[in-house]
């Protein structure tokens, strides 16, 4: 399961980080950094345009491209498990026809009771993007006319290291396998690879709440310890 990431670089790292962008925009954009990223919020995705690898603006949240209803109605599928991703209905036409890269500086899972739910942010141990293996579709929403284009993170079995926080992880792509995943030249088993050595620290509490601190660094910055607390004194008198 992914349910929050950040993306936080400059045009510069993601466009070094694709190999680099092959259709890049003119001027360099001002990419805003995001650190609470929530499903149905606009993110960062690359394409294949045909021409090359390019930067789009996708929701989070798979809209599958016969839905009739209104876009409030829609379920946000914003995983797609790869063990199912080739026969699921909602997913396998963009396995084939529409697969992306979702760069991110780090993602979040808990851990604790359900009550007390501790966030942790999970990053490249050398503090470099990570490519999240995706899909997207485009949907025409019948009550505006606009179209939008949506996408999935695809999950696979958490590894080893993984698995002490959550059984689910995002698959990850390696960069000598983009060009194969975007052009339909790979399958599932590019997806299970090895993936990158990451690193994890407790955050604040208050990323628990979706779109808290998207625009604050600190979101992701290790939780301070917290104070121990000091024994109060006993009452004069009692007995101790």
């Amino acid at each position: 399961m992914c349910g929050r990431f950040s993306q936080a670089y400059t045009w510069e790292d993601v466009y070094a980080f694709s190999q680099p962008l092959t259709v890049p925009a003119a001027p360099a954009p001002n990419l805003q950094a995001h650190y609470n990223l929530s499903p149905t919020n606009e993110v960062d995705v690359i394409v294949w345009s045909g021409q090359g690898r390019a930067l789009k603006k996708a929701r989070w949240g798979l809209v599958p491209p016969w839905h009739k209803g209104p876009l409030k109605g829609v379920v946000p599928h914003i995983n797609a498990r790869l063990e199912t991703i080739d026969t699921n209905k909602l997913f396998n036409r963009a396995f084939v026809k529409n697969r992306c890269i979702i760069p991110a500086s780090g993602f979040y899972e808990w851990t604790g009771p359900k009550e007390d739910r501790i966030p942790h942010f999970i990053s490249h141990a050398n503090g470099t993007l990570m490519a999240f293996a995706g899909i997207w579709e485009r949907w025409r929403n019948p009550e505006t006319g606009e179209e939008i284009v949506s996408c999935s993170i695809i999950t696979r079995e958490a590894n080893t290291w993984m698995s002490q926080l959550h059984d689910r992880m995002p698959a990850m792509l390696h960069p000598a396998d983009f060009d194969h995943w975007l052009q339909g030249h790979g399958g599932k088993d590019l997806l299970m690879q090895p993936p990158p050595e990451m690193r994890e620290w407790i955050v604040h509490k208050r990323m628990n709440r979706a779109g808290v601190g998207d625009d604050d660094p600190a979101t992701c910055a290790p939780a301070p310890a917290e104070e121990p607390v000091a024994p109060e004194p006993p009452v004069q008198g009692s007995l101790i």
